[in-house]
């Protein structure tokens, strides 16, 4: 069978110290770096990694994702582009909508039809970037101009819904998930991937699936720490419609129960953490994003015992 890959969610206070962090993955030999819009103080994440390629050689670099109604889809192939140039093979384009509050409180966005901006905004960048050129006009968006040569650029999607998958799995080169459930991802996730590709006459592209990780043997200071560091998602109301689908109605009180951090999260020892990712591989996905979570009262060992844990994975397990 074919290798997996582990990659990990960086999260850094400034640009410096997140491109530190990305060395240091790459010197411990992790599979790849992904970064959400503003998960470097604030920082661009495009422009973050177009340093990152010039301070890596073979760290592959994503983004987890970048907000698309901030840039108009020519001008993000733009950026794109000098990341494709810089680091050939290495980079990974992961975009999505984000939510309505946060577009229309930061942007003063129309935040209508984001399912059908996102398709839009994918066939855009996966045809001026692999084609060369674009010649298309939508809904949302205009663009007609190309580029002096192609470039292998994957484009991936943000899904939490089920067209959302479906849709990653028609237009897009992969499907990013955020804090969902493994049997969500089972259940619900790849078959609506598989819906979407067999209507398109396409093979189901990767789903590479986010899991929040903490290696640490003290079952209450693990959970705790989850939910200290994803709070947000449990009140956030895209986010408790998909926990609710998958089956933790108690969401509702916007809070995380013990079973959703279970559900969502992979913490514990070495060998009950390395089980469980074995286990989200086995459940259909393609790659693991994890976000390292640091607990207890030496959250700095406790950072660097989870990334030795994810280092030996990425060098141990196949899919």
């Amino acid at each position: 069978m074919n290798e997996t890959r582990i990659g990990v969610a960086v999260s850094a206070s400034d640009s410096n110290a997140a491109l530190s962090v990305i060395e240091d993955l790459e010197k411990r030999g992790l599979r790849a770096a992904w970064m959400t819009s503003g998960s470097a103080g604030g920082a661009d994440s495009l422009g973050l990694f177009a340093a990152a390629a010039t301070r890596t050689q073979q760290i592959t670099l994503g983004t987890a994702i970048t907000q698309t109604f901030s840039r108009h889809p020519v001008a993000m192939a733009q950026q794109v582009l000098v990341l494709a140039q810089l680091a050939p093979e290495r980079f990974r384009l992961g975009l999505g909508t984000s939510g309505r509050a946060g577009m229309e409180q930061t942007l003063g966005v129309d935040f209508r039809a984001p399912l059908s901006h996102l398709r839009e905004y994918i066939r855009i960048e996966k045809s001026l970037l692999q084609q060369g050129s674009v010649d298309f006009s939508g809904r949302h968006y205009e663009a007609h101009t190309s580029i002096p040569s192609p470039v292998n650029v994957p484009v991936m999607g943000a899904a939490l819904g089920v067209q959302a998958f479906q849709m990653c799995g028609a237009e897009a080169d992969g499907a990013i998930s955020w804090v969902c459930p493994g049997s969500y991802l089972h259940d619900v996730a790849l078959p609506a991937m598989r819906t979407g590709a067999d209507r398109a006459g396409r093979t189901v592209p990767p789903l590479v699936a986010h899991l929040p990780v903490c290696v640490h043997d003290d079952p209450n200071e693990a959970r705790d720490a989850v939910r200290q560091q994803f709070a947000g998602f449990a009140r956030a109301p895209f986010y408790q419609n998909m926990f609710i689908a998958a089956g933790f109605p108690e969401v509702s009180q916007g809070t995380w129960s013990d079973a959703m951090v279970d559900s969502v999260a992979a913490w514990g020892d070495e060998s009950r953490v390395m089980e469980s990712l074995q286990q989200l591989f086995s459940l259909g996905a393609s790659e693991i994003m994890a976000s390292p979570v640091p607990a207890g009262v030496d959250r700095e060992a406790s950072l660097d015992r989870t990334l030795r844990l994810l280092s030996q994975a990425a060098t141990s397990i196949r899919g």
